[in-house]
């Protein structure tokens, strides 16, 4: 049951690496034109960490994050422990730039470990914006089962930090 709770873990803290698709106001670190998002975060001595995701604008402006240069073959989403993840949705991120926080929709993710599958989603969720920055650390939050096998945790918790985006 361990390695399960460890799964629903390290699923989460994917969620919480795919929702940083947010960045800091367009002056506050110089000029951001790549439209791109770095991710990383540690949970249960698992890391999952990605480069290069594309986004739709640059912030402070909404934006998604396409999924597909998240997911492999088209991006490099990996995890340490034995576990894959795939986002399945294209987040979309809002920006209070006098707060110096985004926001995130929803992010659904699915997460499998060796024959044992599980989907889960979070929504709402909030980032704090790290001064003269584009990195964004998430609040804690909890991301709910959706459909997966009986093994999988019904809900995972991802503590405040525990992920860490940096937009460029």
């Amino acid at each position: 049951m361990r390695r399960n709770s460890r799964l629903g873990a390290v699923l989460l803290a994917a969620v919480s690496a795919v929702a940083l698709g947010t960045g800091a106001p367009a002056g506050a670190a110089g000029p951001a034109a790549d439209q791109k998002l770095d991710g990383t975060i540690l949970v249960s001595g698992s890391t999952c960490t990605w480069t290069g995701a594309s986004t739709s604008a640059l912030p402070p402006g909404a934006l998604s994050v396409d999924r597909t240069t998240v997911n492999r073959p088209g991006g490099n989403l990996s995890c340490t422990g034995g576990i894959t993840a795939t986002l399945d949705n294209n987040p979309v991120f809002t920006f209070d730039d006098a707060a110096g926080t985004a926001r995130t929709d929803a992010i659904d993710i699915t997460g499998k470990q060796s024959f044992i599958s599980c989907r889960y989603r979070a929504s709402g969720i909030v980032w704090d914006r790290q001064t003269g920055t584009r990195t964004y650390l998430n609040r804690a939050f909890t991301a709910t089962k959706t459909s997966g096998s009986f093994l999988c945790p019904g809900s995972v918790t991802t503590p405040a930090g525990g992920a860490s985006m940096l937009f460029r």
